[in-house]
């Protein structure tokens, strides 16, 4: 792996989604444009990795101690989707149809995986929500919008059961969704309707 143009390619088809060839069609084009690009590239990579951090409030990447999003006055407070990655808010706020926060969990559990609640951002949703009580500004429903998935669907079950007895509302988005779909690569169409049309989640 001394050679840098196969580490490129190597290094490349680590990245979600992309496979060796893609990683080989990436490298090449690299390789085609002058060093400014390279250079640009390479500073573009390492200032998101130095500058790009958590938000404080809903743990979605930004360059601020809070988000864009939870600093936004005209938001409702009282609102809040549970997400499973940033990527997530992105594919929501496209709809237009949102107007609440977000909570990002940073995955979803799955015991195979090793993924556990003490590995996603549960503790911190139910620190929110009791510190929302105290502040006498309430959450007033929780919207789930995991994937469509096995873990996706358990994940939200859980975490429905797991604020049961806060007395909050917990929904979760219509069907619609295809079954082992993803957020992010689904139409905004489709995930506005979800929206609007989510459905209440029943907790025993």
């Amino acid at each position: 792996m001394h050679d840098p143009v196969s580490k490129l390619i190597y290094e490349l088809s680590k990245l979600p989604g992309i496979g060796e060839k893609s990683a080989t069609r990436l490298t090449y084009h690299i390789l085609k444009q002058d060093i400014s690009y390279a250079r640009s590239l390479s500073e573009a990579l390492l200032a998101a990795k130095q500058k790009i951090g958590l938000c404080h409030e809903c743990f979605t990447f930004t360059d601020q101690s809070v988000c864009n999003i939870c600093s936004n006055r005209s938001r409702d407070p009282n609102l809040i989707c549970v997400i499973e990655r940033p990527s997530d808010a992105f594919a929501i706020e496209n709809t237009g149809c949102f107007r609440g926060l977000y909570h990002v969990l940073h995955g979803v559990l799955s015991p195979l995986d090793g993924i556990g609640p003490d590995e996603l951002k549960i503790r911190e949703l139910i620190v929110r929500i009791r510190l929302s009580i105290e502040k006498g500004t309430p959450v007033n429903e929780l919207i789930f919008a995991t994937n469509p998935s096995v873990e996706g669907e358990a994940t939200a079950l859980y975490l429905a059961k797991l604020v049961h007895p806060l007395g909050i509302k917990t929904t979760k988005l219509a069907s619609g969704l295809p079954v082992g779909g993803m957020l992010e690569y689904t139409d905004r169409q489709t995930i506005g309707k979800a929206l609007e049309n989510r459905m209440e989640m029943i907790s025993a």
